[in-house]
């Protein structure tokens, strides 16, 4: 195990946090993007996932409703369900792509996990990290994520409306 400096805490050495100015990713990783969203924080949600292969090609879209949720819910979802594609597709090195401060923040240690709503889900996305090599994280501009915004949008927007 290695100590995350910024954090002052232990971290699995399979995956790291990477700065928003950071290269995006190498010429052989995968890149996902997750998003999540939630009508009326709490509200019908949805995720967004995009994988997107070393070559820049879409190979997977993932639009799913997800229940009653808020937002950050919605965004700790799109991530497990991003890690469970990871491993069920054996990619080897990703960099996941987010726009949500908080989840980013809470992986850094930078901010706490003090919701009771958010604190499993944050031990399954550690479980499923620990299960995995090579993930690297980036938070990015919102404008960067419109695929899986509108994926996540999709999903919790025909919730909605039925």
């Amino acid at each position: 195990m290695r100590t995350n400096t910024a954090a002052g805490r232990k971290e699995n050495p399979s995956w790291k946090l990477v700065e928003q100015n950071s290269p995006a990713t190498d010429a052989h990783s995968y890149t996902v993007q997750i998003d999540g969203s939630s009508r009326n924080n709490p509200g019908p949600a949805g995720i967004g996932v995009a994988v997107i292969a070393p070559d820049g090609q879409l190979i997977k879209e993932i639009s799913r409703f997800i229940g009653i949720k808020t937002n950050n819910q919605a965004e700790y979802e799109a991530l497990i369900t991003a890690l469970t594609e990871i491993q069920n597709m054996n990619i080897k090195s990703v960099t996941i792509q987010t726009d949500s401060e908080l989840l980013y923040y809470q992986l850094t240690g930078k901010y706490s996990v003090k919701s009771d709503k958010l604190k499993p889900l944050y031990q399954r996305v550690k479980q499923l990290l620990n299960s995995l090599s090579n993930v690297k994280f980036i938070l990015v501009p919102r404008e960067s994520n419109r695929l899986t915004d509108r994926l996540a949008k999709k999903a919790s927007s025909l919730a909605a409306s039925h």
